[in-house]
């Protein structure tokens, strides 16, 4: 009787975010999950949920081992209220059936999440298969019972101006997932795709506009033998914090993405390394080590203020910083430079969260000094690379003409180099 009266409790809570509102999921690549047994599933979703991340995105790419393991994942969920939408990841080569079998299995589990109702499902690509693919999906899911809302990243639908030939070429699909990176050039990331493809959306169709929200991105697979196409790095320097007050503050999607929870190999993880997930020899070199979970105290910040209008009070004192551990210019052993290495900065970054206004200081090096006066909540600094090798920042946080906390940021920064890493260290001031 209990256990009804609770799980109906659950329900009620959960009907706000089974309709239209604004919800939080993290992608999350169920491939990186063949070692995983339930406990991994329960770490994962905890410290998900504890940062208020409402459920992951399941990029799924058609591994014989995945659907046993999203089996455990919806078995640790539905205990604890965490939900679940696929993306199907056509770097494999779907078709109607299989997608179509694994959105059975679980649509009725209360921890699928729906929109207005209908199952959601999004990809990553997909525009290829073309109109009738998606259309045939559909029918065959309502052919089961089963109602769904698409909303896939069509990533070659990326110009702001290219709104109506989407909506002219897929009469079949119901939303969009904007999933954007800074171009080759230099520049920062607007949001002209988001707002166009948001209100195109908006105009005539029921789904909803998902936004990407993302840390970094460098993947290096194979640089040895100067393949650029499997070798990058966006410019992501500042973009944690400047595209999360983008959703906040301009776009306001339906749905925040944060891309991603645990895909290591292209370095734009927030989760914890698992060290039990199998990694191409080539990503060891630059993830092993290079911790993101820092990241996490800056999502949750923005995550609460996404969810409820307004930014929270912040609660303790830190500063979370994160730098590449060697110039851009440094000479690895390694015969390339990754595509677009001339566009980052060879900086320290520092986000400081307050609980009420202080003097933020960043040093590295002998003469490499910078500060700011930092309001309550959250703000920015940088510091540049010292002159001098094997250096580690030191951050200070004062206030009334004392020091409030103060820290290192916990690796070297250093000129010497075996293999060119762009990926991103991340530390936390003070760090307990």
């Amino acid at each position: 009787m209990l256990r009804a009266y609770l799980m109906v409790l659950w329900l009620v809570a959960l009907a706000p975010i089974l309709a239209v509102g604004k919800n939080v999921f993290a992608h999350f690549m169920a491939a990186n999950s063949e070692s995983y047994s339930v406990t991994d599933w329960e770490n994962e979703i905890n410290a998900a949920a504890s940062i208020g991340i409402q459920g992951f995105v399941l990029n799924t790419a058609g591994n014989s081992y995945e659907p046993s393991r999203i089996a455990d994942a919806y078995s640790v969920a539905e205990a604890r209220g965490f939900l679940f939408f696929f993306s199907f990841d056509f770097a494999f080569n779907w078709d109607v059936a299989s997608i179509a079998t694994l959105v059975s299995a679980h649509a009725h589990s209360p921890s699928t999440f729906k929109w207005n109702g209908k199952v959601l499902i999004s990809s990553f690509r997909g525009e290829e298969k073309g109109d009738a693919f998606w259309a045939s999906l559909r029918s065959t899911l309502a052919g089961q019972g089963i109602q769904i809302s698409l909303a896939p990243a069509f990533i070659s639908f990326r110009d702001p101006g290219a709104t109506s030939a989407l909506l002219a070429q897929f009469p079949a699909i119901d939303g969009f997932m904007n999933w954007s990176w800074p171009q080759d050039d230099g520049n920062l990331l607007t949001t002209d795709t988001d707002k166009a493809y948001q209100a195109a959306i908006k105009s005539s169709r029921t789904g909803p506009f998902i936004m990407s929200v993302s840390p970094w991105q460098f993947k290096n697979l194979g640089s040895s033998g100067g393949n650029l196409d499997n070798d990058w790095v966006e410019l992501s320097d500042t973009l944690w914090k400047y595209r999360w007050e983008q959703a906040i503050n301009d776009v306001v999607p339906d749905i925040v993405e944060i891309v991603t929870w645990n895909d290591y190999a292209e370095s734009q993880y927030i989760g914890a390394v698992n060290s039990n997930v199998f990694m191409d020899g080539d990503a060891h070199a630059y993830v092993d080590g290079m911790d993101h979970t820092g990241w996490q105290i800056i999502a949750k910040h923005y995550i609460s203020w996404y969810l409820n209008g307004s930014p929270p009070a912040v609660e303790k004192d830190q500063v979370v910083v994160w730098y590449r551990l060697h110039p851009k210019d440094a000479n690895c052993a390694t015969p390339s430079r990754p595509r677009n290495f001339q566009f980052p900065a060879d900086a320290v970054f520092g986000v400081a969260l307050l609980t009420s206004p202080a003097t933020v200081t960043m040093d590295i090096g002998l003469n490499n000094h910078f500060e700011w006066n930092a309001p309550a909540g959250v703000s920015i600094g940088q510091v540049p690379f010292p002159q001098e090798d094997s250096q580690i920042p030191f951050i200070q946080i004062i206030r009334n003409n004392n020091v409030a906390a103060s820290g290192f940021g916990s690796a070297f920064f250093t000129k010497t180099c075996q293999t060119y890493n762009f990926n991103a260290f991340v530390g936390v001031v003070p760090n307990v």
